[in-house]
């Protein structure tokens, strides 16, 4: 069955190395947290507040050794109010998992988009 796992982190500047970093952090999260194994991997999205445009951040993902699963990237909607500085990803994976199974990673100022599902 095919699972979505949601994470979000935020960064503090629009610099290449800042995203990449916090890109492999919010992955090396989801991944450890789920269990995941990236044979199961179907595909990935990943968004950028309109403020960040130094890099892709599916590149973090890529130098994680992930070559063969498709990833996208693209710019979130521009929501006055809206959380600044924020990487999301979306990553669907074949997984034996209920959704109530399913721990979503928040970190950072991210926190603040799902308090609900947040764990310590």
């Amino acid at each position: 069955m095919v699972r979505a796992f949601r994470g979000a982190i935020t960064v503090d500047s629009n610099e290449k190395e800042e995203i990449l970093s916090a890109t492999a952090l919010l992955y090396d999260e989801m991944v450890a947290r789920n269990s995941l194994d990236a044979n199961d991997f179907v595909c990935m999205f990943f968004s950028l507040t309109p403020d960040l445009d130094a890099v892709f951040p599916a590149r973090a993902v890529r130098e994680r050794g992930v070559t063969n699963v498709p990833l996208m990237c693209m710019t979130e909607i521009p929501v006055d109010g809206a959380l600044e500085k924020c990487v999301r990803i979306l990553l669907l994976s074949n997984s034996g998992k209920s959704l109530d199974e399913i721990e979503h990673v928040y970190m950072r100022e991210a926190i603040k988009l799902r308090p609900d599902l947040v764990k310590d």
